[in-house]
């Protein structure tokens, strides 16, 4: 009797456990391809977690969840497990039934991207006018997006949605011999295999540059300048309007390369319709991603590379553009003058996302209203304005920067951290801080720059490298802050490898010395892959010690970091003079 009790019992208990289980979750967000040798599966999303099982490259499982710069897949045994998404790939579920998807235009200048819906999160990144983007999904008066700089949260009021037919109804054909078809759309993307000449795709997804075909039953990509469009699908997509906008209203561009190609669009994919040639003054209509548009015959208009032409046009002082406008500050501890000059004594300062009431544009710089109601003036480089009123650029710069191709790699980056301050300062934080100023300072000179991480991601040393010979870049510059055992040592060294690259480095460092008075500690010949490996003038800035308390301090504030750009740009100036 008591073991037909027992049985009850467990029956009962069994029942019970499983009307209160719930049920695995049955839909995922896609599949995760292993992308190195012997990955570590791990207990939980961090490397202190211990290791359960290791996977082999290109196995493929089902993603569970995602958390931070981690995975949870679902192990061949039935058991989950995390691995870091640093090395591996991941390819998103697509629902059969969704015909179409939302996707947005970007309609302000240096728009943030952030990790999540409100002002008060991290600034992952930018997005400029024209830019393209993915939209996820919507809270408040925030939307997720996905862009080219990865996932972020972006304020509603800078997006353009619009409702776009799913690209699956567009077909291609492949124009050039042996197409390289990658893993991801990168040049430093995995080589999958190759595409004859003539050879038709289906196109999936574009991004700008390239397209996602299907290659041997699986995504891939390719280059869209090597594959011509033989179908394009409906699209909802308000057509472009001809009238100029705001910011390029009466500006006219002169052409500086001897021989320049106009597109039918804003793309190297777009078809070729015509020519002009250096010297050639042309009307600007319109301006994305690094694409003008222009009237280059008389009735016909189409695009070219925006690096490629020297614009010239008087900014507008008039305060009537600017009522009820107003900008946003960028950088931690901007100076806000008493007049529009550099000169100028500074009254006060700002923090990265203030907001202020723009009363008048002065040049270059923009008068604003401060709390206590008295007007004060910022440089119009270093802000960004809201949509409606030009976005300065920084007038009567010298045209030794004008048009150079300038590639800023901050150091480190995502796992890689860097060197970590005495005080706990991360060098991979510091550095894109830095960078990102030098950035906004040598775009206001006329520069064309290119940072190789915009965010906190992991980008391999190779991958700076492969930027610089792609950008075919006049001048690579890796930023970097130093650290050693011995917490007195200071100061600033310059690296080359190079002989063709110490010319750079010597102007560059004597530059920057004379901009922030550190200790000179020399030009130097340092064995490092991103100036060894770089066939471009490349050189490696360390600007101080992080290992030294009181450099560690003076480096991170916002004075040390406006003299060190100052002193890069000048140092870029003198070397292209």
């Amino acid at each position: 009797m008591l073991k037909t009790k027992q049985i009850y019992l467990l029956l009962s208990l069994i029942l019970f456990v499983g009307v209160i289980t719930p049920a695995k979750q049955t839909s995922a967000a896609g599949t995760i391809t292993i992308s190195v040798e012997d990955l570590n599966v791990r207990e939980g999303p961090g490397l202190s977690y211990k290791v359960i099982e290791k996977v082999q490259k290109n196995k493929q499982f089902t993603l569970v969840k995602e958390q931070g710069d981690w995975y949870q897949i679902k192990l061949s045994s039935g058991k989950s497990g995390w691995v870091a998404n640093w090395l591996v790939s991941k390819k998103e579920t697509t629902s059969t039934t969704n015909a179409t998807s939302q996707n947005g235009t970007i309609t302000g200048s240096n728009v943030r991207v952030r990790t999540g819906a409100g002002t008060s999160y991290q600034v992952v990144g930018s997005l400029n006018k024209g830019d393209t983007v993915e939209i996820l999904e919507q809270s408040g008066s925030w939307l997720k997006i996905n862009a080219k700089i990865g996932k972020g949260w972006i304020s509603k009021d800078y997006v353009k949605t619009n409702q776009v037919q799913a690209a699956a109804t567009k077909s291609g054909k492949v124009t050039a011999s042996n197409l390289n078809v990658r893993s991801t759309p990168a040049l430093n993307g995995k080589v999958l295999g190759k595409l004859a000449k003539g050879t038709a795709v289906t196109i999936h997804s574009e991004k700008t540059g390239w397209v996602e075909i299907t290659f041997n039953g699986q995504r891939a990509w390719v280059s869209s300048e090597f594959v011509s469009t033989q179908s394009t699908p409906t699209s909802t997509t308000p057509s472009t309007p001809s009238t100029p906008s705001a910011s390029t209203a009466g500006v006219t561009g002169k052409v500086t390369a001897t021989s320049l190609n106009v597109r039918s669009k804003g793309d190297l994919s777009g078809q070729v319709v015509g020519n002009v040639s250096k010297g050639q003054s042309l009307k600007i209509l319109e301006e994305a991603n690094n694409w003008v548009k222009i009237e280059y015959k008389t009735g016909k208009t189409g695009w070219i590379a925006s690096w490629y032409i020297e614009k010239s046009a008087s900014t507008s002082s008039s305060s009537d553009s600017v009522k009820n406008s107003t900008l946003t500050i960028d950088n931690n501890g901007t100076n806000i003058r008493s007049s529009a000059s550099l000169n100028a004594s500074v009254i006060a300062r700002a923090d990265a996302g203030q907001t202020f009431s723009i009363v008048k544009i002065h040049n270059d710089w923009y008068e604003i209203k401060l709390a206590n109601g008295k007007s004060g003036f910022v440089a119009g480089w270093i802000v960004t304005v809201s949509s409606g009123v030009p976005q300065v650029e920084k007038t009567n710069s010298s045209s030794d920067l004008k048009n150079q191709k300038i590639v800023i790699d901050p150091g480190h980056g995502g796992r890689d951290s860097g060197t970590i301050g005495a005080q706990g300062s991360l060098e991979k934080e510091l550095t894109l801080k830095t960078s990102q100023l030098l950035y906004n300072k040598l775009k206001a000179r006329g520069a064309n720059v290119v940072l190789t991480r915009s965010n906190d991601q992991y980008v391999s040393l190779a991958t700076r490298v492969s930027m610089a010979h792609y950008q075919n870049a006049d001048a690579f510059i890796s930023i970097h802050f130093d650290s050693i055992n011995d917490r007195t040592v200071r100061g600033m060294t310059s690296y080359y490898y190079h002989s063709y690259q110490k010319d750079l480095a010597q102007t560059v460092h004597k530059a920057t010395i004379a901009q922030t008075k550190m200790k000179d500690r020399g030009v130097r010949q340092g064995n490092y892959h991103v100036i060894r490996e770089n066939r471009q003038d490349a050189i490696l800035l360390e600007l101080g010690y992080l290992s030294n308390p009181t450099e560690e301090m003076l480096v991170k504030t916002s004075q040390y970091q406006d003299q060190v750009t100052n002193g890069i740009v000048q140092g870029l100036s003198n070397y292209f003079n």
